[in-house]
């Protein structure tokens, strides 16, 4: 999410007060070792996993939906929504298909989006981190915690450096003890550029969310829900946005698939949108 303003040298925000912010939700941590098994011992398995997952994700359908708002108490200023299927053409190749999507109305709430703001909906919302990934990575064990029905063991992250333009993950993920799986994230994207006195740089902030991840097919934590309602604070005042990503209907890829919104099946290519902008036209 941008205005015009300044990058700034990433100082990482402090474990301890993200894990606050993550916690609020949670019943007590429990910060003793786990029994039989070491951090380091959990990091590889639940790594390897990541990568089972990633894999195995690509090979699924599902359909994602995606609303940006920016709110002023409960009145909403400004809007993003899109719906898109995520498929395979008949080569096996994969592709997305926009099912829905009214114009964006963030601009006239004084918000923007840019193409760093979609690879995080794309890339890191749905926060994997596997063993090619977590070198990148400090990893630290704060202890273990029940997540609903799920005993889970808990570590905060955050990238080692910042290489170039990559954007990162940073914040706390749970991990079950069972299929030593990420079932749940709480951060945020970093780097975050802020603005200072140079008033013609650009200036990104990224809100704190949530990913929630149920099991699918009896095997994999799938993502299948994100919210993020914050604060961010730009240069010229605050702005309060929340974000809801839904991932729904996984399929395996190979099973038969149809492209609907709101119980009506659309031909490939074609995107529903709403009456209003219809009669515009």
């Amino acid at each position: 999410m941008r205005f015009l303003l300044r990058p700034f040298f990433l100082l990482l925000v402090s474990l301890f007060l993200l894990s606050a912010l993550a916690a609020a939700d949670e019943g007590p941590l429990d910060k003793s070792q786990p029994k039989s098994i070491t951090p380091e011992d959990i990091i590889k398995r639940f790594a390897s996993k990541e990568k089972e997952f990633k894999e195995a994700r690509d090979q699924y359908t599902y359909r994602q939906d995606v609303k940006v708002q920016v709110l002023d108490g409960d009145t909403i200023k400004g809007e993003y929504h899109q719906v898109f299927d995520v498929l395979f053409d008949n080569n096996g190749k994969r592709l997305e298909n926009v099912v829905y999507a009214p114009q964006s109305s963030l601009d006239q709430a004084g918000l923007s989006m840019d193409q760093g703001d979609f690879d995080d909906i794309r890339n890191r919302l749905p926060f994997v981190l596997t063993s090619d990934e977590v070198g990148e990575y400090d990893v630290l064990y704060v202890g273990q915690q029940q997540e609903d029905d799920l005993h889970c063991y808990v570590f905060d992250i955050a990238p080692k450096q910042i290489v170039g333009k990559k954007r990162y993950f940073q914040g706390r993920i749970w991990v079950d003890d069972h299929d030593f799986q990420i079932v749940k994230t709480y951060g945020k994207t970093v780097p975050q550029i802020y603005a200072g006195k140079k008033k013609n740089k650009e200036e990104h902030l990224y809100p704190n969310f949530t990913t929630w991840r149920e099991q699918i097919d009896r095997v994999y934590w799938f993502p299948t829900y994100t919210k993020a309602d914050d604060t961010l604070h730009f240069y010229t005042g605050d702005i309060h946005i929340r974000e809801i990503v839904k991932y729904e209907n996984y399929k395996r890829f190979g099973s038969k698939t149809r492209i609907t919104y709101e119980g009506k099946e659309l031909p490939p290519g074609q995107k529903k949108e709403p009456e209003a902008q219809q009669q515009q036209k």
